[in-house]
């Protein structure tokens, strides 16, 4: 014990106190008030259908393998030899996908070695609001819902913007 904790503790008795917040010390009200202003969040966002206008995107890596046919993967063997591995390609796509309340809207596979620029993701946009209004026409008529994107540079491209 330092010489500084000794002359705390033993002469002068102070102790060392964490202030904490602690709940029951407010009163009913103050309590209730984040529940009170939460609830009426939700109701609004429920009464609006907020959410439900809401389309968001994303893009993603998916890999996958192409298996050969039996025919294909068959090889001459000895009696001895180990036997043959299933060989598998790997391969792998670049999707863009937009999602709503109700599951996927829209998804892009992107062609390979084509990269996603201004004028590529224009092009899925386009292809986007086609789709809502194949399958939502009256938010698509209206212009009823909010298109949430990340801010990759591409999507904030004065190009894309519409």
């Amino acid at each position: 014990m330092t010489v500084v904790l000794r002359i705390l503790k033993g002469d002068l008795e102070k102790g060392k106190l964490c202030v904490r917040f602690v709940l029951h010390t407010l009163t009913h009200e103050q309590r209730e008030d984040p529940v009170t202003s939460c609830q009426d969040i939700i109701a609004m966002a429920d009464a609006d259908k907020f959410f439900n206008k809401i389309i968001t995107g994303d893009e993603t890596w998916c890999f996958a393998y192409d298996p050969e046919t039996k025919r294909q993967s068959s090889e001459w063997v000895g009696e001895t030899s180990p036997r043959p591995k299933i060989p598998k390609v790997p391969h792998q796509d670049h999707i863009d996908i937009f999602f709503d309340s109700q599951g996927a809207v829209h998804k892009e596979f992107v062609p390979e070695g084509k990269t996603v620029n201004a004028e590529f993701y224009k092009g899925v946009l386009d292809s986007l609001l086609k789709r809502i209004q194949w399958v939502n026409p009256a938010a698509f008529c209206s212009r009823d819902f909010f298109l949430l994107n990340d801010n990759a540079p591409v999507y904030k491209a004065a190009f894309v913007i519409f």
